[in-house]
């Protein structure tokens, strides 16, 4: 967590000391130009100060990090950086005119170095604050990354967790109705009852099998539908007929598990028990660009009453697709001259 990122990869390293070379020809060209010093001793005494001030600038990551993060009081701060600044510089300094006067022994270094001694004062502090800034940059930048990163986190695990919670309300729902079916047949025709419960058998045990999924294929998804409608075709037995006009490129398109439930679960509620007449449910699939077109069309009587449910189907759908794929009007619904569609626009995920 505290490593600094300038040392973390060669190629940072590189960008650093390449940045620090070209300060210090700017440096031996205050001296040369200023100071009339000559070129290759100019050269020399950059070299050795700014080696030094980037050596051990590297160092002052760490205290950096902890201020940062402590929340000291700002005062605090700019009073510990000033004389941190100081004594950053003296040390440099210091060390740079042994090491200098050392190379250059048959130079009288000592004159030109007390000659610049205010330069690389002031250079010294202000390279100190430079490099502390430059830290502060990128710590912060880094916080800001490190909140983003664990926002979205926590975002996604908030949607996960809606998702899964929105799915969970379908099948308790299924499950009642059909329990509800089964026992109304138990006592007026027992085979048919046991032949449901065969057939719910079948459904859960695929829906259990998937229940960790997020998404099917949707042939998958449309298997599992024929299971639903044989439960309920043994219930209405012939007040309703299934038709499917799907093309082959959609059948192994991803949708998100159970998503096609709801609205079956709906066209049987509010137009099969409802009607008196037979009900067609149409289901249709096609593939535009990046999206996968579901639509399902029911008939039903215009004067009938509709039987209000509890909620969950159509608003079910809606949630679970705004959530999924972080995008609105996914879902349509038309009703017109005793016409009822729905329509599914699924984004194709490559």
């Amino acid at each position: 967590m505290f490593k600094n990122p300038i040392t973390r990869k060669l190629k940072n390293l590189f960008y650093y000391i390449f940045i620090w070379l070209l300060i210090s020809a700017f440096y031996a060209l205050l001296l040369w130009y200023f100071y009339d010093v000559n070129y290759s001793i100019a050269i020399i005494d950059a070299l050795i100060i700014n080696a030094l001030l980037s050596g051990i600038g590297l160092t002052l990551w760490y205290p950096s990090k902890y201020i940062f993060n402590e929340g000291i009081p700002v005062l605090k701060i700019i009073s510990l950086h000033f004389f941190a600044g100081i004594i950053f510089a003296l040390i440099c300094i210091s060390l740079s005119y042994f090491i200098t006067n050392y190379i250059l022994s048959g130079f009288n270094y000592p004159d030109l170095f007390y000659k610049t001694l205010s330069l690389r004062a002031v250079y010294g502090v202000l390279s100190y604050y430079l490099i502390t800034s430059f830290y502060y940059i990128i710590i912060y930048y880094q916080n800001l990354q490190e909140k983003s990163s664990r926002e979205v986190e926590l975002q996604n695990l908030i949607t996960q967790a809606e998702i899964r919670s929105l799915k969970f309300q379908i099948n308790p729902h299924f499950i009642f109705n059909s329990l509800n079916s089964m026992s109304a047949l138990t006592s007026i025709d027992p085979n048919k009852a046991r032949e449901m419960i065969l057939k719910l058998a079948d459904f859960l045990r695929y829906t259990l099998s998937n229940n960790d999924k997020q998404k099917n294929k949707l042939k998958d998804e449309i298997k599992n539908i024929r299971l639903y409608l044989d439960i309920e075709k043994i219930r209405f037995e012939d007040k309703f007929d299934f038709e499917e006009n799907i093309t082959v490129e959609c059948c192994d398109v991803y949708v998100p598990n159970m998503i096609l439930q709801p609205l079956f679960e709906n066209a049987i509620k509010h137009a099969v028990y409802e009607s008196l007449e037979k009900i067609i449910l149409k289901m249709e699939c096609k593939r535009e660009n990046d999206i996968l077109i579901i639509s399902l069309t029911n008939n039903y009587e215009k004067g009938s009453i509709v039987k209000k449910g509890a909620g969950v189907g159509l608003e079910n759908i809606r949630k679970r697709l705004e959530l999924i794929y972080n995008a609105q009007n996914l879902l349509e619904v038309k009703k017109d001259e005793g016409i009822f569609k729905v329509i599914l626009y699924i984004p194709i995920e490559k």
